[in-house]
């Protein structure tokens, strides 16, 4: 691996060159088995909370389901059986925190989520960076990362002497954790505590969204979320936007995730007022730096990295979620649905907000171009390092073998412009 004054070459993809910090963890992974099981997840969770009551027991099977494919996969590694662990006992903790809530103060449950803006489009096409400009105009009520990663306070913590919060704080050591053992992970998808993230962290308490794609090789799992109703976890999100909001009001929320792109008949029902701002980019700069990231980080999780099942398996991931989104476009309301071009975006950041404000109703005043102006001098775009990308060589794939999957989106969006050559 190397790195310019600006650029990032990662050229161990497929026999990684692991640094310090990364051997000792996975040694430390080998030595320490992980016991994955429902069982010992939900006793993590009741010993971290003091709670028992997990509310409805549904969860268990599809938290079952996950656990298990991990469980028959001889290539994840010990750190990335802990990691899966850390990740589902955190959930199934926020579970019972959430329910405890909830009965102890139902009238959460009467709070209203009104006209929310929500950023659809693919990962890595610019809803990252939309959704923290928009949530810079503190006139949204928006999702902080350390708050989408536990959105109930444990009451059995109290504030630091200096007062923060000890979630914001464990997401920081996450954060610092991840700079030292994947940064180029860090570089290409920013996790600081404050930066503004997807809710569907929301849904996993419920055990019910494509998050674990993201951190495990899942086919199992995608084809049985895939092949079940969503719409009582997007219910399950509401209501856990619904106490967000009771403790931190706001008239508006900001919300984004590319997971909505394939469940727009459960986005639509649960938010029916909501305006729709959906991305559009050349998906073969998204699966590229799809597949680049997730390659990368294998090297903690897996035994082998295998390039070639990454390559594989995120062409027609992303495939998937477009040809949903093309079949389910009628549901966004046309006088409030705006489609931004990537490549449009690139070129006036300021002219694109411009055009979601005037759609969802809200005045662009002063002060919010003031506050997204800080936002944007704080964070230049390439500040984390400019990954050079290498479809041919680190995957052996042409840039048109990949697009070859996308034919029915660029017919139905021909204005989308081909960025990998």
């Amino acid at each position: 691996m190397s790195e310019g004054t600006n650029t990032i070459q990662i050229d161990d993809l497929a026999a990684p060159v692991l640094n310090d910090v990364q051997r000792l963890a996975l040694e430390w992974g080998e030595s320490h088995p992980t016991e994955l099981t429902v069982a010992a997840v939900c006793d993590a969770a009741i010993k971290r909370t003091g709670l028992d009551n997990f509310g409805p027991g549904d969860f268990r099977e599809r938290l079952g389901v996950q656990l298990d494919e991990m469980n028959e996969d001889d290539e994840r590694t010990g750190i990335g059986r802990m990691v899966m662990f850390g990740d589902c006992a955190r959930y199934a903790a926020n579970r019972l925190l959430i329910h405890d809530v909830l009965r102890r103060h139902p009238e959460i449950l009467d709070i209203p989520i009104v006209r929310p803006v929500i950023v659809v489009g693919l990962p890595r096409s610019g809803t990252t960076n939309l959704v923290n400009l928009l949530a810079s105009d503190t006139r949204f009520r928006s999702i902080p990362l350390w708050e989408s990663y536990e959105p109930v306070p444990n009451p059995r913590e109290a504030a630091s002497g200096d007062g923060i919060d000890p979630r914001w704080t464990r997401c920081q050591q996450t954060w610092e954790a991840m700079q030292s053992a994947a940064p180029f992970v860090a570089a290409m998808h920013p996790m600081e505590p404050d930066h503004v993230h997807e809710e569907n962290e929301l849904q996993a308490p419920d055990f019910s969204n494509y998050n674990t794609e993201w951190v495990a090789r899942a086919p199992k799992w995608r084809d049985y979320y895939l092949a079940h109703d969503q719409a009582p976890h997007y219910a399950y999100l509401k209501t856990v936007l619904q106490i967000l909001q009771w403790y931190r009001p706001r008239d508006r929320w900001v919300l984004k995730s590319p997971q909505h792109l394939e469940q727009l008949g459960p986005l639509t029902a649960t938010f029916p007022d909501a305006t729709f701002v959906v991305t559009h980019r050349d998906p073969v700069a998204v699966v590229q730096s799809t597949i680049t990231m997730n390659c990368y980080g294998a090297r903690n999780t897996y035994r082998a990295t295998r390039p070639e099942w990454y390559r594989d398996y995120w062409t027609e991931r992303i495939g998937l979620l477009l040809d949903a989104s093309l079949r389910d476009r009628h549901l966004l309301p046309a006088n409030r649905t705006v489609d931004v071009f990537f490549h449009e975006y690139m070129a006036d950041e300021i002219g694109t907000l411009q055009r979601v404000y005037d759609c969802a109703g809200i005045e662009f005043n002063n002060q919010a171009r003031s506050e997204i102006s800080a936002y944007q001098a704080a964070h230049p775009r390439t500040r984390g390092g400019q990954v050079v990308y290498n479809l041919r060589g680190d995957f052996n794939v042409t840039p048109q073998e990949v697009r070859a999957r996308f034919g029915a989106y660029f017919e139905h969006f021909d204005n989308v412009r081909i960025e990998v050559q």
